[in-house]
């Protein structure tokens, strides 16, 4: 498995505070069966804007720490690039990364609030080659109150990827139906940990990977969890399949009110 989303990097975001608690992550990340992890962390503008060469550098570090102990875990640099008209200019100019540089770009929205410019962004990205993966799309509540915004998103070209987290519940009730319901419509492109602490998701992976290869089956899990996320990290194409709206029952409209 290869995780397309975390926070591993320290001292740079409000993941891994230190190289040992960084590499305590990692190790977890081995343990529950990754052998390869892309370091996501934020790029905010006037927040979170260490350099892209300084984020080589640490990853290059850690990396090295690894083949210290001897861990058979490959890393590769990334960003979580929060929403903006500067995407592309941030890309551009080599303050944001894209997967390992690739044409993905991994980004993110406020997780209460619907930019009004979505589309705008999403096609300046397209048509300038990149592709643009959104992070953990079950998560946004204007997603949830609206999932049919995933399926019109996916079908302008934007890739999916969701979290472990989010199949067991740890971001609630509404995000582990919207994740269920993207997974049975093919709206899963990658998955993630979006890990920034020791002791959380990586220890219930197990878990997680259970639940969904219940939905899902082994193949298309380990196309979601490995093979895809390996294409994009080697600049490759993926092979979509065709998405389906996500129609919400009255039991999954109960099930998500729930606390």
């Amino acid at each position: 498995m290869i995780d397309f989303h975390s926070h591993i990097i320290p001292a740079i975001d409000d993941g891994a505070r230190e190289v040992k608690e960084a590499i305590a992550m990692l190790e977890e990340a081995n343990r529950a069966g990754f052998d390869g992890v892309i370091a996501t962390s934020h790029y905010i503008e006037n927040y979170y804007e260490v350099s892209q060469a300084d984020r080589k550098a640490w990853l290059n570090g850690l990396q090295y720490g690894l083949e210290e102990k001897k861990i058979g875990l490959s890393l590769y640099l990334g960003s979580e690039v929060y929403f903006s008209d500067k995407i592309l200019e941030l890309i551009k100019e080599e303050k944001a990364s894209t997967i390992n540089g690739s044409r993905y770009v991994l980004f993110e929205f406020p997780l209460n609030a619907k930019p009004i410019n979505i589309e705008e962004v999403v096609y300046d990205l397209i048509a300038e080659k990149y592709i643009p993966v959104l992070a953990h799309p079950e998560r946004y509540t204007f997603m949830q109150e609206e999932p049919d915004l995933i399926y019109q998103l996916a079908n302008q070209g934007v890739l999916m990827q969701s979290n472990y987290g989010s199949i067991i519940g740890q971001y609630g009730k509404k995000a582990q139906v919207i994740i269920e319901k993207m997974l049975e419509c093919n709206l899963v492109h990658f998955l993630g940990s979006d890990a920034h602490r020791t002791n959380s998701i990586y220890t219930k992976i197990n878990l997680a990977v259970r639940k969904i290869k219940d939905i899902v089956g082994q193949d298309e899990f380990d196309k979601i969890s490995h093979f895809n996320a390996m294409s994009a990290v080697k600049n490759e194409e993926i092979e979509i399949e065709n998405p389906h709206q996500i129609k919400l029952t009255l039991k999954d409209k109960m099930k998500m009110s729930l606390k």
